[in-house]
This record gives C-alpha cells, structure tokens and sequence, in this order.
C-alpha cells in the first residue's frame, strides 16, 4: 500500500472559518522556534497583548491568548468565573449557544436558557423577564456573532440589563473580532473570547480573551480551585504577566502567527477593516438577492463576515458545495443544527475578504446552480454586485 503523500492545495475558504490565511502569516508561522522563556519571545507575547486590545477595543490589562482554538476561549471564561451552584443565564440562538449551555452545565452552574428561533437575536424584554424571575445571577452569556445562523447581536442593552443586576456579561466574539466592531469597554462587556481562525486570518490554535477587572475580582475571590487546571488563569496570568512563572509550555510559532495577524490589523485599521467587510458584504447579498435568492437574518442584524442564504428551491445543499469544491476549489459551509440543509453560510472573512471572492463566488455558484437547471441570473447577480463595489 503506497503511503499518503501530503500535498494540500491552496483553495479558497468561504466558509464559516476557517478562513484563507495571510501568506505573510504563514511566514512568520515558519520562523525558528525559540524557547517560551526567551526575551525575545516575551516581547513577541507583549506586543501581542497590546495588538489584542487594540482589535478587541479595550483597557484590560488581563487580554491574552490561550493555547487551543476558540472552544478553549469558552471554556476559559466559564470555568475561571463559575463555580458549583452559581446561576448563568445563557442566551440561545443557535449551536454556539448551546454550546455555552452544555459548558457551563459541566462546571456545576444552573443554567437559565434565554432562547430565540434561528436567525433572529435575542430579545432583551427575554433577557430582563429571566433576571426577574432569578435571584443572584452571577453572568449572563451571549454569542456576539452566532456563527451557525449569522446574527450580530446588539451588546449595549444586554450589558446595561446584567449591570441593573450585578451580573457579568460575557461575550462570544469568535467570529465577529477583527470583521467588525467589538468594542469591549463601550459596550460594557465583562469578558470575551475569541478564535484567531477567522477574521483574524491566521490558522487555528490560539483563543484571545480579555477579562475587566470586575471580572478578574471574581476569578481572584473563588471559593474553590478552577476546575481545569490547563485553562486556570489564576496560573496562566503569572506566565503571560510580568511574573513570567511558568505554566506549561506556549506554541511558540502559533504565537508567531497570531502576532502578524494583529500586526497586519493595526497596519490596515479597525474602522478601515471593518468597512472592507460590510462594504464586501454587501456587494455579496446583493448579488445573492439578484439572483432571486432570500437572506436568512433580517438586515439589522446581519454578521457581515458571514452571510446566511436560503438554499434555492429545486438546489441539492451537498452537491453544490461539492461541486464548489471539486471545480472551483471553493469552500462554503451548510447549515448546522435547526438550519442542516436549510441554508447555506457564506464567509467573508479578513484576508479572504475581497472583491474578487466575491465576484468569484457568485460566478461560480451561478454556473453550478445553472447547471442543475435553478432559475438563476448570473448576469444581474454579478452586475448587482460590481454596482455596490462601485458606490
């Protein structure tokens, strides 16, 4: 039997992450590896700290990343916060949600769901109405940018609704930090996380998170251990502080790559990224729409790195990403949970971000959906879309 020989080619990832990543990343990515205790790499992690809080928009001096991709950032911020019997109402409307639910549930909370159906975010009256029927929550948690269903959800009236209660707000920014505004500190957030696998283009492996310093009075007043000891901050600050105690052993060339992730952020600018990816989405929906095709989120709370549509009448969902893959080397995500077969999740993600994927896309999608005999008009699409580019 001849053995596998690894040869990955570089496709185009539209997906819901990962995203394409920067060539410049991949370099850095590639540098000697170096000792985690070497001064040189402590600069590298200092710097990176401060990049973290400029993307994240925010003060906290506890902003770092930790070793595993985004579900370890989850993870990061229910098991240092909550302990057995605390209570957390956890906000629900879509996997990511759900996710938060089974987390926290693991770390002995109760857990209050606050639901919403698919598509749509959560309603605060929801959020209040669970506050006043719970005494002494001790956080409520939220999925920033839902990337099962691709709804932005508004931070500012929840944050003011856990403060009314002494709650912390949490926030899920995986797919949402360095796409479009997080903004920690405005809009009274607690303490996130993150992943670096999508609009900040770099592979997966590191999670940012950043805790205020009502958040880190908490973590420092436990009454009992943090019941991961790999994610216990209470340890892993002192190895990313100035106390540089070690902890376990950082993936230095990981950190490389989030570095010059962060870098190319600050070189672009937030406001300037960000306005690349509305304006690119844009130009996506409305080719999309021109093609006779119908959004999932309503527009006010559409996520611009990721778009959800509605599969077409008479479109098989796995054949045509297949054949995006097989023919274009293109990649775009199905729907998941609730939404399996339903639509279709279309990345917009940091250096995948640009106007030729999206003139790209379409085209290729159109040519495929043609094929299969789906009413589609190419044509109009690509024209709706150069027309947006255009304003």
């Amino acid at each position: 039997m001849a053995e596998f020989e690894r040869n990955p080619q570089q496709k185009t990832l539209m997906g819901p992450g990962p995203s394409t990543v920067d060539p410049r990343i991949l370099r850095a990515m590639s540098e000697p590896t170096i000792g985690h205790l070497d001064p040189d790499f402590l600069q590298i992690m200092n710097e990176s700290m401060e990049l973290l809080r400029y993307i994240f928009n925010t003060e906290n001096q506890l902003t770092m990343a930790m070793s595993g991709t985004g579900s370890s950032g989850m993870e990061t911020t229910f098991v240092n916060i909550l302990e057995p019997g605390d209570k957390v109402i956890v906000c629900v409307k879509g996997v990511f949600g759900q996710r938060m639910v089974d987390v926290a549930e693991r770390c002995g909370a109760e857990v209050i769901e606050v639901n919403a159906p698919w598509g749509e975010p959560i309603d605060p009256e929801d959020v209040r109405k669970a506050f006043k029927e719970t005494t002494g929550v001790k956080m409520l948690a939220v999925v920033h940018a839902e990337t099962s269903t691709g709804v932005l959800q508004p931070l500012k009236e929840l944050s003011q609704i856990a403060k009314e209660h002494d709650a912390l707000l949490l926030a899920d920014t995986v797919t949402s930090l360095g796409g479009v505004p997080v903004d920690l500190d405005d809009n009274g957030v607690d303490l996130a996380y993150s992943g670096t696998q999508k609009c900040l283009s770099c592979p997966p492996g590191l999670a940012p998170v950043s805790f205020n310093e009502k958040a880190v009075e908490v973590l420092e007043k436990r009454k009992t251990k943090v019941q991961s000891w790999y994610l216990d901050l209470t340890m892993i600050r002192n190895y990313w502080g100035k106390e540089r105690f070690y902890h376990h052993t950082a993936p230095i060339n990981m950190v490389y790559a989030l570095h010059e992730a962060l870098r190319i952020i600050k070189e672009e600018g937030r406001e300037a990224r960000f306005e690349r990816h509305r304006k690119n989405s844009a130009a996506l929906k409305a080719g999309l729409k021109a093609m006779g095709m119908q959004m999932l989120v309503k527009e006010e709370f559409q996520l611009p790195p990721l778009t959800t549509v509605v599969i077409p009448e008479g479109a098989d969902d796995v054949t045509v990403r297949k054949r995006l893959m097989q023919e274009y080397n293109l990649e775009i995500g199905g729907g998941l949970g609730d939404l399996k077969g339903k639509v279709w999740r279309v990345g917009l993600m940091g250096y995948a971000c640009t106007k030729s994927n999206v003139m790209f896309f379409l085209s290729a999608l159109g040519n495929i959906l043609t094929s299969m005999g789906v009413k589609v008009d190419k044509a109009a699409a690509l024209d709706a879309a150069a027309e947006k580019l255009a304003e």
